[in-house]
């Protein structure tokens, strides 16, 4: 495995991060148990969830599958970075959702139980909240630093110019700001390029991209739809219709270089310049194997062309609109 500051900090992070989003839901405890452990093994030190995890009635779940995990020793808690976040409701009261200075002691509290931890080292906010003033969630996550519960801090799904006023808040209080920005990202899904890539290049954030494979369309799917191993159905077939025959030049691509296309998608994302580590969710260990060969995937400037030949991206606003 290989490591990479996150942004502009000194926390070293393996290059994959294991998304747990299918914990509980897709991926019973036992298995979560061993995907985790199979991490561990080889090296990925990076994890991932969020507080609504485990989604409908079972929100929470997914914190309490890693920390029933962490709870079996073995320096399982001292070797992971543990990601989680805070934002979505996780009851039908007023103030259990946002980032309210209310909500954000109430829920980080929350997840510290479930997870059986004491502290978080990326604590993320799942999305912006306009409602809530910055010098409000700020001041709540000073008290959340100054009382050792939470390390550093990210988001997740932010527009450039939040990042910019998130950062520009922080900067009035002498506080380090936001670390990271988790954003829908791989090569279908190119949009960020436009604004929150330069921006989180500019205030030193890693970037994480989630759903690098897009729901599994860059992961080989016109090949296992061949084989009778995948077959797609609603909307997910609508995506695949649309983008067949760009994905079916991409597997051709794959083929080309010996490798995968759920690898070269890993690639290519690790070969972007504000990428710190994708986000990957297996649901089987075996999943998590495959998803590992990409950090070893070099992809030189031809090959790098070739896939902007064929999905797009875009230049830095104005540019890519404007002159």
């Amino acid at each position: 495995m290989k490591y990479s500051n996150l942004g502009r900090t000194g926390l070293s992070v393996s290059r994959i991060c294991l998304g747990t989003m299918n914990f509980g839901w897709t991926t019973e405890e036992p298995d979560a148990h061993a995907i985790m452990d199979s991490a561990h093994a080889k090296g990925i030190n990076f994890f991932d969830t969020a507080n609504v995890y485990g989604w409908g009635e079972n929100k929470g779940l997914t914190e309490k599958i890693i920390g029933n995990w962490f709870a079996q020793g073995g320096g399982r808690r001292e070797r992971t970075v543990l990601a989680t976040k805070v934002y979505g409701p996780m009851g039908e009261w007023p103030n259990e959702g946002k980032l309210s200075a209310l909500n954000i002691r109430r829920a980080l509290d929350a997840s510290l139980k479930r997870l059986k931890t004491d502290y978080i080292d990326l604590y993320q906010f799942h999305h912006v909240d306009r409602a809530t003033p910055w010098e409000e969630i700020w001041q709540a996550m000073e008290v959340a630093v100054a009382q050792g519960k939470v390390l550093y801090v990210g988001s997740s799904n932010f527009a450039g110019w939040h990042l910019a006023q998130a950062q520009a808040a922080a900067a009035q209080r002498n506080f380090l700001g936001l670390v990271s920005e988790q954003s829908l990202y791989n090569l279908l899904a190119r949009t960020v390029e436009l604004e929150v890539l330069p921006a989180a290049r500019h205030y030193g954030l890693g970037v994480l991209p989630w759903s690098p494979l897009q729901g599994g369309l860059l992961g080989g799917v016109l090949r296992k739809e061949r084989e009778g191993k995948r077959r797609l159905e609603g909307r997910a077939q609508e995506q695949l219709q649309k983008h067949r025959e760009r994905i079916e030049r991409y597997e051709a691509f794959a083929d080309e270089l010996g490798h995968e296309p759920g690898d070269v998608a890993l690639a290519w994302l690790l070969h972007q310049p504000a990428v710190t580590a994708p986000i990957i969710g297996p649901r089987t260990a075996g999943q998590l194997d495959s998803a590992l060969r990409a950090v070893d995937v070099k992809l030189d400037e031809k090959a790098l062309a070739r896939l902007d030949e064929i999905f797009p991206g875009h230049k830095t606003a104005p540019e890519d609109y404007a002159w």
